[in-house]
């Protein structure tokens, strides 16, 4: 059972991960699992948990996690905007041949001034790459 586990275990949190020593070397041959750390993927500080000292091997094995994090997150905010992107496309539709005219007075007012907001980033977010292009 415990031939296949990792050196470290990543118990993920909104902002990171506390970060946990996997450990079998005792009598019982228990899974035993000691904090070690804490780790915040959005600006990369490593807290040691308590008075712990992070070895090179610590914090080489939380550096590749981290890294591997970061990527991972952001293919998945990229993931989340495209299917944002299917879900106004099938929204169009539904509005187009299936709602309501109580169901479209729920919701226009709301999608409008959502999309007017999300327009206007992008509009001007564009003109801020060309006008870097052209200067």
């Amino acid at each position: 059972m415990t031939a296949g586990l990792p050196d470290y275990y990543f118990r993920v949190r909104e902002n990171g991960a506390a970060v946990f020593r996997v450990g079998t070397e005792n009598r019982q041959r228990r899974i035993e699992m000691d904090e070690i750390a804490t780790v915040n993927v959005r600006n990369g500080n490593i807290k040691p948990h308590g008075d712990t000292e992070l070895s090179k091997a610590d914090l080489k094995a939380i550096g590749d996690w981290l890294a591997t994090r970061q990527t991972q997150l952001a293919a998945r905010e990229v993931d989340d905007i495209l299917r944002a992107v299917d879900h106004l496309n099938l929204t169009a539709q539904w509005a187009q041949s299936r709602a309501s005219d109580a169901e479209l007075e729920q919701v226009t007012d709301v999608l409008l001034l959502a999309m007017h907001d999300l327009r206007s980033v992008l509009v001007r977010k564009k003109a801020d790459r060309l006008g870097k292009s052209e200067g």
